[in-house]
C-alpha cells in the first residue's frame, strides 16, 4: 500500500511534471554596502538602553599653557553642552588637564568616546563652535601626528606652510573639497568632518559619485597622473672641497711633538726648566692680556681732540685799498678824449717825426 505522499510524487512522475523553481533575484552585493541617498542612522535614545551605564568611565587630557586662557572663557559653554548628555566635565588649571567621565544617568556608550574626542579637539586649538560638533553622530575627527614624518626641522615648516598654502588658500581648498574643518597647530592637524569627507580629496571623485551609471565603475581613467619631479635646485655647500693637483709622490710625514722639541731645543731641557718656560710662557700671555684690559679701559678717560678754531686774519697794509689813487685815476680818464692816444704815445710819436724831419 502506498501512502498518498508517494501516490502524489508517483502521479507527478507518471506525467512527467516536476515542482516549480523558485526564482532567485541575483543582487549585486556593491549594491547591498552603498548607504541609500538620503538615509540617516536613528539617534540612540533612552528606551535602547533604560538601565544605563554598569561602571563609571573617564578620560583625561592635558593641554598647553597658551589655551588656558580660551579654555577658562569657553568652559561654561563645554560643561552646559556636555550635562545635555549626561557627561560631567572637570578642568583643572593647576595641572593643566581636561576630564570627562559618565554619570548614572549616562545611557549613552559611545558618547563618552565622543566627549574624549571634544576635548582632545579643544587642546589642540580647535575653536569651540567647531569641536561641539564631534557630538553629533555623523560627524568624525582624525588628529594626525605630522612632526615625525620628516626630520629635517626646516624641511617639515617649509612643508607644514605648503599644506596650509599663502594666506590660508590651500587648507581652505581642502575644506570645500572634504566638507571638513582642517586645523594646523605645531605638529599635528587636526580634521573634523563626516566620515567620507575625511577620505576623500579630490573633486573629481565627489563629481563622479554624483552618476549612478559612474558609482560603480574604477576611476582610474579619470583622474589626472602626475609626474614626481624635483625642482629643488641643489644647494650648493658652504665649504668646498677643492681638489688638488695629482702628485705621484705621498704628501711629507707631519712633524711629531718629539721632532718639534728637538728642533726648538727644548727636548734637551730638565722638567724643572721645562715648567719653569711654561710658568714664564703663561705669565707673559697673563701680562700681554692685563695690558690690552688696561688700553681698553684707559680708553674711556681719553679726552677726544678739539677741532682747532681758525682765527679771521687781519688785512695787512699792502692789500688795503688806496682810495686816493683810485679818485686820481677816474680823473685823469675824464679829462681824455674817446679815441686818444695816451701820454706816453704820443711822446713817442712826437719825437719819431723829429728824426725824419732831420
Amino acid at each position: 500500500m502506498a501512502t498518498p505522499k508517494e501516490a502524489e510524487s508517483g502521479e507527478g512522475a507518471a506525467g512527467g511534471r516536476t515542482p516549480k523553481a523558485k526564482k532567485t533575484s541575483k543582487v549585486d552585493d556593491s549594491e547591498l554596502l552603498t548607504v541609500p541617498d538620503g538615509w540617516k542612522e536613528p539617534a540612540f535614545a533612552r528606551e535602547d538602553n533604560p538601565r544605563g551605564l554598569l561602571e563609571e568611565s573617564s578620560f583625561a587630557t592635558l593641554f598647553p599653557k597658551y589655551r588656558e586662557a580660551y579654555l577658562k572663557e569657553c568652559w561654561p559653554l563645554v560643561q552646559k553642552t556636555l550635562t545635555e548628555h549626561h557627561i560631567n566635565a572637570a578642568l583643572d588649571l593647576i595641572e593643566g588637564s581636561m576630564t570627562v567621565s559618565t554619570t548614572k544617568k549616562t545611557f549613552d556608550p559611545y558618547i563618552i568616546i565622543r566627549a574624549r574626542d571634544l576635548i582632545k579637539l579643544l587642546a589642540r586649538s580647535v575653536p569651540f563652535e567647531q569641536a561641539v560638533r564631534i557630538l553629533e553622530d555623523d560627524v568624525a575627527c582624525d588628529i594626525i601626528k605630522i612632526g615625525s614624518l620628516v626630520r629635517n626641522r626646516e624641511r617639515f615648516i617649509k612643508r607644514r606652510q605648503r599644506l596650509i598654502g599663502p594666506n590660508g588658500s590651500t587648507l581652505k581648498a581642502l575644506e570645500l573639497l572634504t566638507s571638513c574643518y582642517i586645523m594646523v597647530q605645531g605638529n599635528t592637524v587636526s580634521a573634523l568632518g563626516p566620515f567620507n569627507g575625511l577620505k576623500e580629496t579630490l573633486m573629481i571623485k565627489r563629481e563622479l559619485s554624483k552618476d549612478p551609471e559612474l558609482r560603480l565603475q574604477n576611476w582610474e581613467r579619470f583622474l589626472p597622473k602626475f609626474k614626481h619631479k624635483n625642482l629643488n635646485k641643489r644647494k650648493e655647500p658652504q665649504k668646498k672641497n677643492v681638489k688638488k693637483e695629482y702628485t705621484p709622490f705621498p704628501p711629507p710625514q707631519p712633524e711629531s711633538q718629539i721632532d718639534k722639541e728637538l728642533a726648538s731645543g727644548e727636548y734637551f731641557l730638565k722638567e724643572s726648566q721645562k715648567k719653569r718656560k711654561r710658568v714664564e710662557e703663561i705669565k707673559a700671555k697673563q701680562a700681554e692680556a692685563i695690558s690690552r684690559r688696561q688700553e681698553e679701559r684707559n680708553k674711556a678717560f681719553i679726552p677726544p681732540k678739539e677741532k682747532t678754531v681758525v682765527k679771521p686774519k687781519k688785512a695787512s697794509a699792502e692789500t688795503k685799498i688806496d682810495i686816493q689813487a683810485i679818485k686820481e685815476k677816474v680823473k685823469k680818464a675824464k679829462k681824455k678824449k674817446l679815441g686818444a692816444l695816451p701820454e706816453e704815445e704820443v711822446k713817442l710819436k712826437i719825437a719819431a717825426d723829429a728824426k725824419k724831419k732831420k
